[in-house]
């Protein structure tokens, strides 16, 4: 175990967490809605510091990340718990492994194997991958594990990525700020009343955390998973593109994902999202002045490949995870236009 980061100790031997946009208030011998975290005797602990339930070396337009070190490999960890429980979750049978109130911390910590941070740090370099990703679950819900880990990589020269659901406090973000070089946070909705039904959260905290990001020169991605009946409307489409627009700059990749009931967690009744409902997504996006906006989880389909923002020439071809790239350095091939794309 390892005694968390942010944290207050009030009295009673209560405390409050301070990681996540929850805040919760946790009694002795209780855990916080991650299921991770527990007041043990008046302290709170991460159950999950040096436990990694997964690690692969990713593509990193699986993450995705489109502009951020393209055609790419990414090693990427993470620890059982997450501190939403979205319907829509395909990752479920770790995200929520840790909500059981009979479940003992004893066997959360069983759950997942011995990983610390530096054994991560020699995996990636030892299988030559530029960057590590704290994916899969929700990074911020292993802040300790994943901060510590990112110290050590920046060290090595190694980038840091977060794929974040973004419902983190502004002290979490700006502890791991100077170590974070990309972050693609899902914006599920734009409706406060999905997240609190679907997600057991809020809108303002993550919209928060994106603008942050941008204000603090992390490169940013959004992700919006496209649920038929729950995110689908073009309202809702008109309103996330307009806030990327306006507050994350017209340069911020969006992604517009297919939904698959039979993998989600609790919406195996909803079909797939049908391939025009995406599309409309993509071209509200263009309409209102986003230079990039790629369709997901289909393979195949046109809006996965990156055209200039100014003579609309493909650029980056891709299919699934394969790419093949045509640009200059970052810059259009036909008319020099920047692309926006970070190699460092």
């Amino acid at each position: 175990m390892k005694e968390s980061y942010l944290y207050q100790k009030l009295d009673a031997k209560k405390v409050r967490c301070q990681t996540c946009a929850h805040n919760c208030l946790i009694l002795p011998g209780k855990r916080g809605i991650c299921g991770v975290r527990e007041n043990i005797d008046g302290k709170l602990y991460s159950l999950v510091y040096g436990k990694a339930i997964a690690e692969h070396l990713d593509p990193i337009e699986k993450k995705p990340f489109f502009h951020f070190l393209p055609g790419t490999y990414s090693l990427s960890v993470a620890t059982i718990g997450c501190n939403l429980n979205c319907g829509n979750c395909q990752n479920w049978d770790i995200s929520q492994a840790s909500k059981d109130p009979k479940i003992t911390s004893q066997q959360i910590e069983q759950m997942g194997f011995n990983l610390p941070p530096e054994k991560i740090v020699q995996d990636a370099l030892s299988q030559k991958a530029p960057s590590i990703s704290y994916t899969y679950t929700e990074p911020t819900i292993f802040l300790e594990y994943a901060l510590d880990t990112m110290k050590l990589a920046k060290e090595k020269g190694l980038k840091n990525c977060w794929i974040t659901n973004g419902f983190m406090s502004e002290k979490t973000l700006k502890l791991i700020a100077p170590y974070l070089d990309a972050a693609n946070v899902d914006l599920k909705s734009f409706d406060d009343e999905f997240y609190r039904k679907n997600c057991g959260a809020r809108l303002q905290p993550i919209l928060d955390s994106l603008k942050l990001m941008k204000k603090v020169n992390i490169w940013v991605e959004v992700t919006t998973l496209v649920i038929p009946t729950l995110s689908d409307s073009e309202k809702i489409f008109k309103k996330i593109a307009e806030f990327i627009y306006n507050e994350l700059g017209a340069e911020t990749p969006w992604h517009v994902t297919q939904f698959s009931g039979v993998i989600s967690y609790k919406l195996q009744h909803l079909p797939e999202t049908p391939l025009k409902t995406l599309e409309k997504a993509c071209q509200i996006g263009l309409d209102e002045g986003l230079k990039y906006v790629y369709s997901g989880n289909v393979p195949g389909l046109a809006s996965e490949d990156t055209y200039c923002p100014k003579c609309r020439t493909k650029n980056i071809d891709r299919h699934g995870y394969q790419i093949e790239r045509y640009d200059k350095n970052g810059k259009c091939y036909k008319c020099g236009e920047d692309l926006n794309l970070i190699f460092y």
